[in-house]
């Protein structure tokens, strides 16, 4: 069965005609007869939106009780049951009632696509989860109800539906979207014009980035080439030096000059071996770009400005910044050099900056890590000045310059044989050796113009000549090879040293030490192998890169690490020395392995450590704390009951007083162990309504002593976003607590007041207070502090307390009473304004 496909209306406000626009779409397809049904839709009493239900079929939604009141969701049985070829679902990120099929509406649209059923659904960017607390900094609002990112961009389809923060408050104004008794107050706190322009930008972003992966995909369908200047990316070519970290921050402050700009950083590196920029500077740089919201690339390429050209037009940048050449001036006898290079061949619709910088003019000084093996380039040019050089110079001799005396033609020939040891090895020097000896038999050393010799003196001069250029060649390649290795060996130690250091302080996770594999080695893909045993299938742990291999045969490097483990490398067959290195990766990829499954038996034993401290403390409590007042209550009852004995009225009143006290004890305890169940369980789930709190605090003080505590709540106060259940219970705790600790004759002080976008509620007691070092402490569960008698609890109260407060959004801490003693200090969400007439005002302008 084919998955249905999902559109969604993204809008950046409430009442920017997402439903609306939904709804048309409806009737455009039910016109042209497609099977259409509204599986759950909420108008909002719009009178608009409402009208446009009209004329298409409704499911009917299910009805679920909750705490008292009857609440209407999508019944997705029967919308499955149905089978429409499209359904309507509204507000996608909603949180169903408890008791649904599901926690979350997106979790239900989720089964209808898999059924088959397209759907069409609506939900604003201030919903989406990873942009949380950027909507938080600017609303003051902390979205409870959320959607994760992924399911929105596997979207088939999504359209904005977009207006101006202008337009959107005259719809506003006219009361399209709310009552006009709710329009000032809506006007003046959540749809100010700054809260609705960020919001509409963040819409067009998120909605531009996502045309963007579009865009990507079709021109890499279509081998698009030309760019599409459609925004501002920038390509910054860096080379490992110094200079890289200024290139970086001129690139992103071009970027910020447009709306959009992206920064791609990327650095070219040679497919003969090892990279040769210092591997510390390279990771400084990538961390700085990455921490100024760009990206960090590297790619193999022998033509620096070709592979750096191919990689922008590849990404569809519009400019590349370079650094000015650090060469100094003599070297450019050798080539124009990358900038000039690439600022030829860009074309005219590639922009290309060459920025000053610190380093320029001063030499390169990059350590080179090569192989032993020269470079093809550097062979070829060996070969030309061991071969042409002495012919040219023969030329001169013989045309330009008098006769200097066969010893300085030697010695001149000697130099080009010496030049071809050091640009391409032995052989081009040892042909130099033979071409130079030939023509000195030929042109200098009479008889001339023959191959014979007359003076047997001349005979050891050519002999001695030969004997010295291939000494001299051999010595030339040996030391540069010498150098040649001791700089591959530096570059191997550096990033050796680096990874180790990394993987050792573990900051380095699996993915990003394969990831700088492939880049160091220039490969297309790593994958990390093992099985359970040798005749059993190979399991991928980890990989990076298109098309991983599945088998280690199938690998272009396989490099095994024990009998069970193998790195496999798929883009190019590595020479040898470079495996060395390869080990030594494959070797830390085990040990990372290794180390997060560590981690991982580690959480799962920290968590059954602590469920084990958690039930040890719960028989402890058991087993001592419930038996004390059962205890009491059974002597109480016995009592009572006895035959032997004739109570008077008093006594048999302080009894069954005595039997209520144990079971208002045992009440708080059983009450407090679930509530403690509940929250580690992560099954509270309140439900939140804007309160006044003189109307819950004075309720929460029923379980203390009356003339105990001292009221002081204005009623002034701001209103509340708190769950009234929740809040009464957590009052009642740090009520209860104070008053355990107060002496004698001191009351505990309950106020209230608001402090910005905060209501704060102090519970003060001048008890014996809380060391700072145990003032968190307090709020585990199962925590007494001090000398507190065992039948006083067992250690849930405050931890009950805090985990309530901070599912409501609110916070719980404990401070220093000024003179002595511990203040409680509940921190809680404010209602902006002053008394909306309806409680659920706020809950509609944010959903």
């Amino acid at each position: 069965m084919a998955r249905g496909k999902l559109r969604i209306y993204l809008g950046a406000a409430p009442g920017v005609g997402k439903t609306y626009a939904m709804l048309s779409e409806a009737h455009r397809r039910v016109e042209r007869g497609t099977d259409c049904v509204v599986a759950f839709v909420e108008h909002h009493d719009r009178p608009r939106t409402e009208v446009m239900l009209h004329g298409l079929e409704q499911v009917q939604r299910r009805r679920l009780d909750y705490r008292g009141g009857v609440f209407g969701e999508m019944d997705v049985d029967a919308v499955l049951a149905r089978r429409p070829q499209v359904a309507l679902v509204d507000e996608l990120a909603h949180t169903n009632v408890p008791g649904s099929r599901n926690t979350k509406r997106w979790q239900d649209v989720e089964e209808l696509l898999a059924a088959g059923i397209d759907v069409i659904s609506t939900v604003n960017i201030q919903h989406l989860e990873s942009l949380g607390d950027v909507v938080e900094s600017i609303t003051g609002i902390r979205q409870r109800e959320t959607v994760p990112d992924e399911v929105v961009r596997r979207a088939d389809q999504v359209d904005l539906v977009d207006m101006s923060p202008e337009a959107l408050r005259r719809r506003m104004a006219h009361g399209n979207i709310y009552k006009p008794d709710k329009v000032d107050a809506a006007l003046s706190n959540y749809f100010r014009p700054g809260n609705l322009t960020a919001l509409r930008e963040l819409a067009l972003l998120w909605v531009a980035d996502r045309v963007d992966e579009y865009l990507t995909e079709y021109r890499s369908e279509h081998r698009v080439s030309k760019i599409w200047g459609s925004r501002e990316r920038i390509v910054v070519g860096l080379t490992g030096g110094p200079e890289g970290r200024t290139l970086i921050r001129r690139a992103v402050r071009l970027a910020e000059k447009g709306a959009g700009g992206e920064v791609l950083a990327v650095y070219i590196s040679r497919s003969d071996g090892l990279t040769g920029a210092s591997p510390k500077e390279l990771a400084v740089q990538r961390t700085l770009v990455e921490d100024l919201g760009g990206t960090f690339h590297q790619v193999v390429g022998e033509d620096v400005p070709a592979a750096l050209l191919d990689f922008a037009r590849g990404v569809n940048a519009t400019q590349i910044v370079l650094g000015v050449s650090r060469r100094k001036t003599w070297q450019y006898v050798l080539g124009p050099g990358v900038g000039a290079t690439v600022a030829r061949e860009s074309g005219p619709d590639l922009d290309v900056h060459l920025i000053t910088h610190a380093e320029a003019g001063k030499g390169r000084g990059l350590p080179v890590a090569r192989g032993a093996r020269l470079g093809r380039p550097r062979v070829v040019r060996g070969w030309l000045v061991g071969v042409l050089g002495p012919v040219l110079l023969t030329l001169v001799l013989t045309s330009v310059t008098p006769e200097v005396g066969l010893a300085n033609d030697m010695l001149l020939y000697l130099t080009f044989t010496v030049a071809a040891a050091l640009l391409g090895g032995l052989l081009p020097a040892l042909a130099s050796a033979v071409v130079g000896s030939l023509l000195l038999n030929w042109f200098f050393t009479p008889p001339v113009h023959t191959l014979t010799i007359a003076d047997p003196k001349n005979i050891v001069a050519i002999a001695i000549f030969i004997g010295v250029a291939v000494s001299v060649a051999s010595v030339v390649d040996l030391a540069a090879r010498r150098t040649q290795q001791a700089s591959r060996l530096r570059a191997e130690s550096e990033i050796l040293s680096f990874l180790a250091g990394n993987v050792l302080r573990g900051e380095t996770g699996l993915e990003e030490l394969l990831e700088r594999v492939r880049e160091t080695f220039g490969m297309e893909s790593v994958a990390l192998l093992e099985r359970e045993a040798d005749v059993a299938p190979w399991t991928c742990a980890g990989s990076v890169g298109p098309r991983p291999v599945a088998n280690p045969e199938d690998a272009d490097v396989d490099m095994p690490v024990g009998d069970h483990t193998a790195l496999a490398l798929n883009g190019r067959v590595l020479p040898a020395e470079d495996r060395r290195v390869l080990a030594a990766f494959a070797a830390q990829a085990v040990v990372v392995l290794d180390r997060r499954r560590l981690q991982e038996e580690a959480d799962r034993a920290r968590t059954l450590a602590e469920g084990n401290r958690i039930r040890t403390a719960l028989l402890a409590a058991v087993s001592h704390d419930l038996r004390t007042p059962l205890a009491g209550i059974k002597a109480s009852v016995t009592s009572l009951r006895s035959d032997d004995v004739e109570w008077s009225e008093e006594d048999r009143a302080a009894l069954l007083e005595a039997i209520e006290e144990g079971a208002d004890r045992l009440d708080h305890l059983v009450g407090n162990l679930l509530d403690m169940s509940r929250l580690q369980t992560g099954t509270v789930s309140p439900l939140v309504r804007e309160i006044d709190l003189d109307e819950v605090v004075p309720m929460a003080l029923g379980g203390v002593p009356e003339g105990s505590v001292d009221l002081d709540i204005p009623e002034t106060l701001p209103m509340v976003h708190v769950d009234k259940g929740l809040l009464e219970r957590s009052v009642a705790n740090l009520v209860e607590n104070a008053v355990k600790y107060s002496p004698p004759g001191a009351r505990v002080l309950v106020s209230a007041s608001a402090i910005n976008e905060r209501v704060e509620v102090r519970v003060v007691d001048r008890g014996p207070g809380v060391p700072d070092d145990a003032k968190e402490r307090i709020f585990e569960p199962f925590q007494r502090h001090g000398d507190a008698p065992r039948g006083a609890g067992v250690g849930l109260g405050l931890a009950v307390a805090r985990g309530f407060a901070e599912a409501m959004g609110g916070t719980l801490n404990a401070e220093d009473t000024p003179g002595g003693g511990l203040t409680m200090v509940l921190s809680l969400r404010r209602v902006p304004g002053r008394r909306p007439d309806r409680p659920d005002y706020l809950a509609r302008v944010v959903s």
